[in-house]
């Protein structure tokens, strides 16, 4: 057996291993059979099968696993080793967060181990959860990498290569045998692939795969934050290849097979710098009298077929990532900006959601299904915007008609228990050296919300066509849901305190009126300078968004029935949809639910590193934008507190960064977790959350992404 194909039987036998013990610790009073335990742990292959029995016997061998009764297998092991995601803090300690604890389990440094930010890792408890001291736990195992590629900079030191990786909650430096440096020189940035960390008292090994450049360069910068949270920086060969052969061209025969609204009145509505118009709205007046609208989508998995390369790139990327001087597409752009995407004038394939409105906005026909369009126009939403303004403009009656429903139909949804966030997003101006000039804040218009609702409505209404059971539909067949569980009432509560010292009051006696009364609150808020600080604590006591087969339901939008349907050059689930939709709508059967559920939860996961990788964009483009601001004094919101200091928001730019404890002069400040504030131990002096205070800019700095502040007194 070559040493490559023993590592890799290694690595299976110990993810196999990892998997049974994970099974039977969220399941300790099982007994099962070793093909109830396939099953179980997701083996299907012959091979894989063959190393479940072996790693059984050893399990067996090491007292974890007991024989029961013949064939039958039960837990023996330690019932403290628990499983769980492990973010560092840049001191070097850890915590774990374990479902069914009240507080994270803490890592002292010393019993980190090799794990690094990020890991899912086994961890062992050193002290009972009792008590009001925090528990503390001990990494045992290293379950799964979150990461095997790193961004980081190659130093040199005592005649040795090694890279330091980007991510400051990586306290370990990589060690680069000269002949893996692939031509990576002292000073670059580069990504590195790990190799192997097999002794703690060592620098784990690497080898650089890709030099991005010089620190400071802006596609170094940006190509770095990918790698950062894992997104590739091209797509394989085999995809581009794929792509070569897939033509513009649409025989009639494929027209035939689908509702023709190509001379119907169609158009796109997008920021002015859209490539990918995945969206349409077409209108027209019925001889009832009613208003026809179709939302149309593009039909992408008409293109992109199960079981290609491009079918399982989309799949791994699941989502495009926005970072503020590029988009990195889900698809490749021969598909996402010219094949797919529904540029005016040109015919394309769709799927729709086509409805009759009366003249109430009451819905009294939905038709779903595949379709061929031709955009008659490309609209920005500058341009509607105008439009709807001024009450002329090209196509007026269609446009002023659809936003009078948007707004009867949003006012619906807020009266029926939406919740109404609206945060202010942060734009920046760039120049052709894709440096940042100028700040603006993007802010929701009605041509906005009225693709908005019409979104929302194509969603709702997919996921209830296959969710809802009634006579025709008695078990809800398999489908891809957006789901969004009620807040968390601990949160909730926090929330209601705070906002208490702003003389505003959240009432939550009636979990029922829960959106109600936090639509008052933001109604209230509105235009005063705690307005942002308020709807961003908001939305962090609400619970996160994401992809499911087991549907709950949609909190914040209050719809029982919610799907991702109007996005599939931009999201994988959306292509799920789309697929189940079309099976369905044709008589197909359930499809199997496991993984199904599986690429919801790949999906989910994605997308948080995607709203990471974003956030981080934003934040290297505060720091250059606040590198001509240093030594200036500027009025701001303490938007966050923490032991080692805290967090201010510029009003004018929206620019946040931090005022170290240490840096508070006159007095030793400490946190106070209660109140969310730091106060003055001699003095009492107390800096809260919410709070304005006016701030000095200190330093800007690019290589650790941070705006370093000072209280100006």
């Amino acid at each position: 057996m070559s040493k490559k194909t023993h590592k890799k039987l290694e690595k299976q036998v110990k993810k196999t291993r990892n998997r049974i013990s994970r099974f039977f610790r969220e399941q300790p009073n099982s007994v099962v059979n070793h093909k109830q335990l396939s099953a179980k742990i997701g083996i299907k292959d012959a091979a894989e099968k063959q190393i479940l029995i072996a790693v059984i016997e050893s399990m067996i061998k090491d007292g974890l696993i007991a024989e029961e009764r013949r064939g039958k297998y039960r837990w023996t092991g330690p019932v403290d080793e628990l499983e769980g995601i492990i973010s560092f803090n840049r001191s070097g300690n850890a915590f774990v967060e374990i479902q069914g604890f009240a507080r994270d389990i803490m890592i002292p440094e010393q019993y980190t181990d090799r794990a690094l930010d990020g890991d899912l890792v086994g961890i062992r408890l050193l002290s009972s959860r009792q008590g009001s001291g925090r528990p503390k736990g001990k990494v045992i195992n290293i379950v799964e990498r979150a990461h095997e590629i790193f961004p980081a900079v190659i130093f040199m030191h005592e005649g040795r290569y090694f890279a330091m990786p980007d991510n400051p909650k990586i306290s370990v430096d990589f060690f680069i045998d000269q002949r893996d440096l692939n031509g990576a020189k002292v000073g670059e940035k580069v990504v590195v692939r790990l190799k192997d960390w097999e002794n703690i008292r060592l620098n784990p090994k690497a080898e650089v795969t890709e030099v991005l450049g010089m620190p400071g360069d802006m596609n170094a910068e940006g190509d770095a934050i990918l790698a950062q949270f894992g997104f590739p920086l091209r797509f394989p060969e085999a995809v581009e290849k794929e792509c070569a052969h897939i033509t513009m061209d649409i025989p009639e025969s494929e027209v035939a097979k689908r509702r023709d609204f190509r001379d119907i009145l169609t158009f796109t509505i997008d920021p002015d710098d859209a490539k990918d118009f995945d969206d349409a709205l077409s209108y027209r007046v019925l001889e009832n009298g009613n208003i026809e609208v179709g939302v149309h989508i593009a039909d992408v998995t008409h293109y992109v077929q199960e079981g290609t390369a491009l079918e399982k790139e989309a799949q791994l990327r699941a989502t495009s990532v926005y970072l503020v001087d590029r988009v990195i597409p889900m698809l490749p752009e021969v598909l996402s900006n010219q094949v797919c995407s529904l540029r005016p004038k040109e015919d394309k394939l769709t799927f729709s959601c086509v409805f009759e409105l009366d003249q109430k906005a009451n819905i009294k026909n939905t038709w779903i299904g595949r379709t061929a369009i031709h955009s008659d126009h490309r609209f920005t939403y500058d341009e509607v915007q105008n439009i709807l303004e001024e009450e002329k403009g090209l196509h007026v009656e269609a446009l002023t008609t659809i936003n009078n429903f948007a707004k009867t139909i949003r006012a619906r949804r807020m009266k029926e228990g939406a919740i109404a966030f609206e945060k202010t997003e942060v734009k920046f101006k760039l120049n052709d050296d894709k440096k940042p000039v100028d700040v603006f804040f993007k802010v929701q218009r009605d041509a906005h919300k009225l693709i908005e609702e019409f979104m929302l409505l194509a969603n709702k209404a997919v996921a209830t066509k296959i969710g809802k059971k009634d006579k025709q539909n008695e078990h809800a067949k398999t489908f891809v849901y957006r789901v969004h569980d009620q807040p968390d009432q601990l949160k909730l509560q926090d929330f209601a305190d705070f906002v208490k010292r702003f003389g505003y009051k959240v009432d939550l006696s009636n979990p029922e009126k829960i959106a109600a009364t936090l639509n008052g609150l933001l109604s209230e808020v509105k235009g005063k300078p705690e307005q942002n600080i308020v709807e961003m604590l908001a939305i962090r006591s609400m619970a996160k968004a994401e992809y499911s087969t087991h549907n709950i339901g949609h909190f914040g939008l209050g719809f029982p029935f919610y799907s991702h349907f109007t996005s599939p050059i931009r999201r994988y689930p959306d292509m799920i949809a789309h697929r189940l939709l079309f099976q369905y709508l044709n008589g197909g059967k359930s499809a199997n639910e496991a993984p199904i559920d599986k690429l919801c939860k790949h999906s989910s996961l994605m997308e948080r590193k995607a709203t990471e990788a974003e956030r981080e964009s934003t934040k290297l483009y505060q720091v250059i934008y606040m590198q001509e601001a240093v030594g200036e004094v500027f009025d701001g919101v303490i938007s966050g507190v923490t032991e080692w200091g805290i967090f201010v928001e510029i009003s004018a730019n929206k620019c946040e960064g931090m005022v170290r404890l240490r840096d508070i002069p006159g007095d030793y400040y400490y946190f106070d977790q209660k109140d969310m504030a730091i106060i003055g131990q001699r003095t009492k002096r107390k800096f809260s959350l919410g709070e304005d205070v006016k701030i000095k800019v200190e330093a800007a700095d690019i290589e650790n992404r941070r705006i370093d502040l000072t209280i100006a007194e």
